[in-house]
Order: C-alpha cells, then sequence, then structure tokens
C-alpha cells in the first residue's frame, strides 16, 4: 500500500480501518503534539504514522555513537550468516516466548530474531530488556527495510537524556519498575489490588506481568496507539496504560470464577481478548483519566525501590522471593493479629519494604503502658507499623513511614512529621484501609492534658484536604525527606508525638489519637467510607504492638 509495507501481511490487518487521506504533521509545540498523539490523528494512516515515528524517533538525544542502519548491514551477514531466522537462538536477555507477531508477513517475523541479535552485539551492557521483541515488531510496520528498524530501535536504547526513561534493559531497572507499579496499584486501584490479595499467593508476582500486557499481550491495533504516545510523553505513559487495563479487568471479571487456576493467566487472557469489552479509545480515555503523580514523583519512587533492591543485592535475574513468604509462620507471633492477616498488611506496604520480615520492637504485654518506652523501642526504625487491640476486640493499625526520632525536631512541643506512605486500616470487625490525609493547622492540636473528654472530636485538627497545589512546596507523597537529602520543609505532616500524646493521620477524615498511657485512644471519623469508623470514637487499648522491618 506504502513504502512502508514491505513487512507488512495486509489480509491480517484491518484495512477498513485505514485512512488514505494525505495528512501531514507540522506541528512542533509539545502540548499540541501531546493532544494529537492522545486523539489518534495519525493513527489511521499507516504512512503518515511511518513517517511521525520517523521524526520523534530522530529527536530522541542519544549517545555519540550509535548503530544506524550501516552499521546494520555491515554485521548482519556475520552474525546471522545463512542459517534460517526461525532457528536463531535468542540472547538470554529477551524472553523467548514472547515474541508478536503483529500481523507480520514470514519476512517479517524473520527480521524480528535478526534485529534482537545485532542489537546484541553493539549493546553489550542489556542484561535484560523483555519488551524489545515487541518493540521492534512493531517498528517493523513503519520502516523501509530491516536496516532502517535496527537503527531506529538503537536510538530509543541509546537515549541519554536521564529525564527521559523509554525501555528498561537491567533487571534492577525492571525489577523496581514492577515494584513500582505495585505501589501504583496498591493507590489508584484499590479494588483490584484487593482482588489480587484474595486470589494470589504472591501479589508482586502478578505486577511483575504489567509490562507483558503491554508488550506481549495486547493487540497490535492497541499497542500501536498506545506507543504513539509513549514516543511523545515517554514512560509514565506506560504505568497509566497497565493501570487502565487492571482497572477494565477488575471492572469486567468482578464477581465472576476465574477462568483457569492462576489470575496471571487470567488477566492475559483478558488483555489479549480486550477488543471483545474495551476500545483503544476507550482504554487511553481510562488511562489519562487517572489523576497520576508527577514524572518526577514516579521516578523518585522507582529509585527508592532500585534503592531496595540493591541493598538485598537483587540486581540480576533470580526466583522471585515470594512477598508472602516474608511473613514466615514459623517467625511470626503476635498477640494482636494471625499470620494472614499480617501477610494481608503486607500486601499494602510499599513494595520495597515488602522484601523485608517483620520484627517485633514494642509491645505493652512486655514493656509495658509507657509512651517514653514506646519512643525508645520504637527510634532508630523506619518504617514502622503499630498494632492496636481495644477491649471490645476492635483490631486496628497504622503504617508508619517516618522514625519516631523526627518527633524531636518540636523540642517540647507537639511535632508533626512524616509522609504520604503513612495509613491507618482497621481488620476487626471488617478489614479496610484508609488513605492517608495531611494534618492541618497543628497549632490547634490539643495536648494530653486538655483532652481528658474523650467525647470531644479530634477532627479539629485533622482535615482530608488535598496535599498543596504547588509541586515544589513538597515532596512526593510516597517518600520521605531524608531518603533524597531534600529539605525538611518538603516533608508533609502524617504524624505527630511529644511526651502528653501521639496523633496519627489515616484517610477519609480517619485519625488515631493514643494518650501517654497507652491507655486510651479515641478516633476521628468525619467523612469516612461507607460511614465505617476505624474504630469506636473512644476506646480502652488491651494490647498495642510495634513493628519494625528486619532484612
Amino acid at each position: 500500500m506504502d513504502e512502508y509495507s514491505r513487512f507488512v501481511d495486509w489480509d491480517k490487518m484491518d484495512v477498513s480501518a485505514q485512512s488514505q487521506d494525505t495528512k501531514e504533521l507540522t506541528c512542533t509545540d509539545f502540548h499540541e503534539l501531546k493532544q494529537l498523539a492522545r486523539q489518534g490523528y495519525w493513527a489511521k494512516n499507516h504512512c503518515l504514522r511511518a513517517k511521525v515515528y520517523h521524526r520523534l524517533i530522530s529527536n530522541i538525544p542519544c549517545r555519540t555513537v550509535t548503530p544506524d542502519a550501516n552499521v546494520y548491514r555491515d554485521i548482519v551477514v556475520k552474525i546471522v550468516g545463512k542459517r534460517n531466522s526461525s532457528s536463531l537462538p535468542l540472547p538470554e536477555f529477551v524472553d523467548n516466548s514472547l515474541i508478536p507477531t503483529y500481523c507480520l508477513n514470514a519476512e517479517g517475523v524473520g527480521a524480528i530474531r535478526k534485529i534482537i541479535l545485532c542489537i546484541a552485539n553493539q549493546f553489550p551492557d542489556i542484561s535484560f530488556c523483555p519488551a524489545l521483541p515487541s518493540v521492534i515488531a512493531l517498528l517493523l510496520h513503519y520502516s523501509k527495510d530491516e536496516a532502517e528498524c535496527f537503527e531506529q530501535v538503537c536510538r530509543i536504547l541509546a537515549c541519554n537524556d536521564p529525564s527521559k526513561r523509554l525501555i528498561d534493559q537491567t533487571f534492577l531497572a525492571f525489577e523496581s519498575s514492577c515494584m513500582t507499579f505495585g505501589d501504583l496499584v496498591n493507590k489508584y486501584c484499590q479494588a483490584a489490588h484487593k482482588l489480587m490479595v484474595a486470589v494470589s499467593e504472591d501479589v508482586l508476582e502478578v505486577y511483575s506481568d504489567w509490562q507483558r500486557w503491554l508488550f506481549g499481550e495486547l493487540p497490535m491495533a492497541y499497542i500501536a496507539r498506545v506507543f504513539d504516545v509513549f514516543l511523545v510523553e515517554g514512560y509514565k505513559v506506560l504505568y497509566r496504560v497497565a493501570l487502565a487495563l487492571l482497572k477494565f479487568f477488575h471492572k469486567v471479571r468482578a464477581g465472576q470464577p476465574m477462568e483457569s487456576e492462576s489470575i496471571q493467566q487470567d488477566i492475559r487472557a483478558f488483555v489479549r481478548d480486550i477488543a471483545k469489552s474495551v476500545s483503544p479509545e476507550r482504554l487511553l480515555e481510562k488511562a489519562f483519566a487517572i489523576r497520576l503523580f508527577s514524572r518526577k514523583e514516579i521516578q523518585l519512587l522507582q529509585m527508592a525501590n532500585e534503592k531496595a533492591l540493591q541493598q538485598k543485592g537483587i540486581t540480576v535475574k533470580q526466583k522471585r522471593q515470594n512477598v508472602h513468604l516474608a511473613v514466615h509462620a514459623e517467625n511470626f507471633k503476635s498477640e494482636i493479629v494471625s499470620v494472614k492477616e499480617m501477610r494481608d498488611i503486607w500486601s499494602w506496604i510499599p513494595e520495597r519494604f515488602a522484601l523485608c520480615q517483620p520484627l517485633l520492637l514494642f509491645t505493652t504485654l512486655e514493656h509495658g503502658c509507657s509512651l517514653s518506652r514506646f519512643y525508645s523501642h520504637s527510634e532508630g526504625h523506619e518504617p514502622t507499623l503499630l498494632l492496636i487491640k481495644t477491649t471490645a476486640k476492635e483490631v486496628c493499625g497504622a503504617y508508619l513511614s517516618s522514625d519516631w526520632s523526627e518527633r524531636r525536631r518540636g523540642g517540647n512541643k507537639l511535632s508533626f512529621f512524616g509522609t504520604g506512605e503513612c495509613f491507618v486500616f482497621r481488620l476487626q470487625p471488617e478489614v479496610e484501609r484508609y488513605e492517608w490525609v495531611i494534618i492541618k493547622h497543628p497549632e490547634l492540636a490539643s495536648t494530653g492534658s486538655e483532652t481528658e473528654n474523650h467525647t470531644q472530636p479530634a477532627s479539629s485538627t485533622l482535615s482530608s484536604s488535598s496535599i498543596p497545589s504547588d509541586p515544589s512546596d513538597r515532596l512526593s507523597p510516597f517518600l520521605a525527606a531524608r531518603h533524597f537529602n531534600l529539605p525538611s520543609k518538603t516533608a508533609s505532616m502524617f504524624m505527630a508525638g511529644s511526651s502528653e500524646c501521639i496523633i496519627i493521620g489515616g484517610g477519609d477524615g480517619q485519625a488515631l489519637y493514643l494518650d501517654a498511657d497507652l491507655n486510651h485512644g479515641r478516633t476521628s471519623h468525619c467523612n469516612t467510607f461507607n460511614n465505617q469508623p476505624l474504630c469506636s470514637e473512644s476506646f480502652q487499648i488491651s494490647i498495642l504492638e510495634v513493628w519494625g522491618f528486619r532484612d
């Protein structure tokens, strides 16, 4: 049909969806280009899409020496020789079982393996890149020959702009992206995450499939639309679309029995057959309706996950650690929660800490009801997990992202600190996790001596308002300022502690207040989810435990 049709099997393509209009793309403004990509301006014109891809890829900043088409022509004969391309062994950094054909003809399918081998020759530093076969197969649709496709892929791989992440090329980068995706699911797809926890023994294993959904299972018409926007906006688009896929999967399959013994297989099958339920336009509309954090904030989260993996020595491909196995039944004993309940809590915490095992730091049964001993046993540990069982057999708690020693910054005054990773939860009588809120107007916070009346709500000191709109005034709500040596003023306020009381800001208006004797507590619960409070507004503590995280 055009000069870019050499590798396309048009009998497998929906030709009716292609337009023959001779459209051109002349805009250079980024915001206008972004809107055109999202709207699918070049999606129905094969030749125009090819030209746009060439233009966008040619503008990617690359290393000084980046292999081009001439390099491919020089090395392909030496590397491939006269062997049948279908019998060529692939390098270990790609998954041999995931080589999509995307309506390519026989020549195109053979070209995928040849290009992969030539890339392996020119990029010896690539150690893990499962998305590569899909990217090559897609770009063959819009290339005049193998050499041109090779050059475009090389430019994507050789991008040297630190702010522009494109394709993961190491196991560390890939694994940390899976953890980051898990963190995002935990925040933005809570209903789907709850389902994953219920039906899967290892949620990390499920989320490790997220790139496969895009670069492997997603049909050609869909991944091409995703790639249109990806080349303009970058890596964040991939997270958006994967989250949208999970949301649609949960919506379509909610309440239905699993179709296989594995939730992974069910999600893969849903993505493969997504055309039965969701159009490409609807998928992108859903993806961009998610109010995701900024690119910088996601980059910080990715860095934190990479650092956690490096500290664990997980930098090369190996058998993935089951997140639930981090809570070993034989080594875990709590007077408040069971092993299963602790594993449920573990599924809520940030992925980088799910690699650790729980370590009991403080319990009122052993250390007594003393706030000073609570601090002395908890300080030096970050993060920590607070568990409370009331005399009414209610069980609630909080995940606390920051070290309690930070409370000293305020001297003898009630000091506020913490990050948006903090949350409160309830296990009994029903399980519920509440997203964080920010503690506002700390100068209005009541001290222990002023709060003898436990029926007085604490909501006057807490608000479920959103975080400040100016991103320059805050750090990512995922991360603590100390992780990146950023000014402390960028940290948000979710925890408060003094010698007289503890206040923890939770979500949906939830807040937890504990007296100095650790015998009494109360909650505020304005604007609660389904009007379900964290626990009784005023309660007596039966047992309190603090858990740390052990490598």
